[in-house]
């Protein structure tokens, strides 16, 4: 009998070992229970980890999904579209198709993913768009969503100058009209060009409100870097469409594992900047 009991008290000590062991892998170096929730959550699955570079993988998981996504009260649609537009913006395409499924799966439309993409054109060009709508396209189709969505253009060759000036001017006041009639002779191609392509062609698009695809402009200029004078005339255009600095702040704050601490700290400047 002292043979089992003892038997019995090394199989529970060994049971107990084990799980201090797991327990203390977890806390160094592997995915936190916060982390795999989130993942799951979001994309209905675990975690694939790549063992060549293991560590690295953990330290990016564990910050995005166990520590910024829990972060703040962003509508989880919204923080998937600040997610595309910011990975667009800074080349993160091996990324995207993740979080257009993930979007998706958080009741984000296919036609609101694509309008998010759309609005980085004029932004970061038409070139990283389009790379990154190839990934988007292939989990629309793996999700049985039928190519091409329904056209969300509003306007023609003959009114995307008028309108797009409308919009613009709407967003940012009556400076829009002196720029025009102040830029110089060589430079006023570009001013209508800003009216008609930027402001014609896109914000006038349905799919996203304006107020969200000025959110979502804000995101891409700082995601870029180097666009801070355009970054803190947009920022002060979200305050006048009633994203506050908080919603600023909270956007900002979901792109910090793609952009990094130095885009992410001038964001934030510019922020505390607006009167």
């Amino acid at each position: 009998m002292k043979k089992i009991k003892y038997l019995v008290i090394s199989v529970l000590l060994i049971i107990s070992c084990s799980k201090n062991l797991q327990n203390q892998l977890n806390n160094f170096g592997g995915i936190t229970m916060k982390a795999k929730e989130k993942y799951k959550e979001l994309l209905n699955r675990d975690f694939a980890i790549s063992k060549e570079d293991e560590d690295l993988q953990n330290i990016f998981n564990n910050f995005v999904y166990g520590e910024v996504y829990n972060h703040g009260n962003l509508e989880p649609k919204l923080r998937e579209l600040i997610t595309l537009v910011s990975l667009t913006a800074s080349d993160g395409n091996n990324m995207i198709a993740e979080h257009v499924e993930a979007a998706l799966n958080v009741g984000a439309r296919a036609i609101e993913i694509k309008e998010a993409l759309y609005q980085c054109a004029p932004y970061v060009g038409f070139p990283k768009v389009f790379t990154v709508l190839e990934e988007a396209n292939k989990i629309f189709k793996d999700k049985n969503i039928k190519l091409p969505l329904k056209s969300q253009a509003t306007v023609n060759e003959e009114t995307r100058f008028e309108k797009g000036l409308s919009v613009q001017t709407n967003i940012f006041g009556n400076i829009i009209l002196d720029m025009h009639k102040n830029a110089p002779e060589n430079l006023k191609h570009i001013q209508n060009y800003l009216s008609a392509m930027c402001f014609g062609d896109f914000y006038t698009r349905e799919g996203l409100d304006l107020k969200t695809r000025e959110l979502l402009t804000f995101i891409m200029l700082i995601s870029l870097g180097g666009a801070e004078p355009q970054a803190t005339s947009h920022a002060k255009a979200n305050i006048s469409m009633g994203n506050d600095k908080d919603i600023l702040i909270e956007a900002v704050t979901q792109c910090i594992p793609y952009i990094g601490y130095p885009r992410t700290l001038n964001a934030i400047t510019i922020i505390n900047g607006i009167n």
